[in-house]
């Protein structure tokens, strides 16, 4: 089993930058890969980015693409993501999760753990 706890979130202005990280319990933390989601208000929740198992590979949403960055510590157990020129529509609850499937999957049902989420807010 995998516990997972995201923290970094918090509220910001358009243009600005967070760093959100995941820390995960236990020794196998290397063998899944890990992704980010988010969830707004009234809205279903939406894949953000993934990394596989040794951080070789990485799949982003189109809209993220270029302003974040996935990347995982394999020794530390943790992932982390890079926001950069946030924007409003950024803002939701940020998930972090793992995913014990063989192929990188960007889909929610794919992935087996999940963190409690984080907040960010953007403001314009």
């Amino acid at each position: 089993q995998v516990q997972l706890v995201e923290s970094g979130g918090g509220l910001v202005q358009a243009g600005d930058s967070l760093r959100l990280s995941c820390a995960a319990s236990g020794r196998t933390f290397s063998t899944y890969a890990m992704g980010w989601f988010r969830q707004a208000p009234g809205k279903e929740r939406e894949f953000v980015s993934c990394i596989s198992r040794s951080g070789s590979v990485t799949y982003y949403a189109d809209s993220v693409l270029g302003r974040f960055t996935i990347s995982r510590d394999n020794a530390k157990n943790t992932v982390s993501l890079q926001m950069n020129s946030l924007k409003p529509e950024d803002t939701a609850v940020y998930y972090c999760a793992a995913s014990g499937q063989l192929v990188l999957t960007t889909t929610p049902g794919d992935y087996d753990y999940w963190g409690q989420g984080t907040q960010v807010t953007v403001s314009s």
